[in-house]
């Protein structure tokens, strides 16, 4: 078995573990440490990690400044409770007008948004309707 771990570059860990957290209404939770969290679903899986930017001299979160955060990234969450993660998304976000699309391809309902350090952020419906 092979899992992958998709680990951003954030500003303030403890603001996007929060805000992650909310957005894919998991369980209270906070991040092990002030430089990295791991967003874990109900079955212990790996959803993201939020690590903060200069920590261990990682070449591609060693600083903010030289990449655009999100520049080639979309962060894709499909979840069983849509309307619940719709709900928490309009309140996270500065744009409460959140639009709901249908992805042709999937057949799904599916919204986005932008994270506190500008990451573009689908959440998608696991089922169609």
């Amino acid at each position: 078995m092979r899992r992958t771990w998709t680990i951003i570059g954030v500003a303030d860990v403890r603001r996007s573990f929060e805000w992650y957290r909310r957005l894919l209404v998991l369980p209270a939770a906070q991040p092990a440490h002030e430089y990295f969290g791991q967003l874990l679903d109900t079955d212990g899986e790996v959803l993201l990690c939020v690590h903060a930017w200069g920590e261990h001299e990682h070449p591609s979160l060693s600083d903010p400044a030289r990449a655009m955060p999100g520049h080639g990234l979309l962060l894709f969450f499909r979840v069983d409770e849509f309307e619940a993660s719709l709900a928490a998304a309009r309140s996270l976000s500065a744009d409460a007008q959140i639009d709901v699309q249908r992805n042709p391809a999937t057949g799904t309902a599916e919204f986005s948004l932008r994270d506190p350090d500008g990451y573009h952020v689908t959440v998608s419906a696991l089922r169609a309707a």
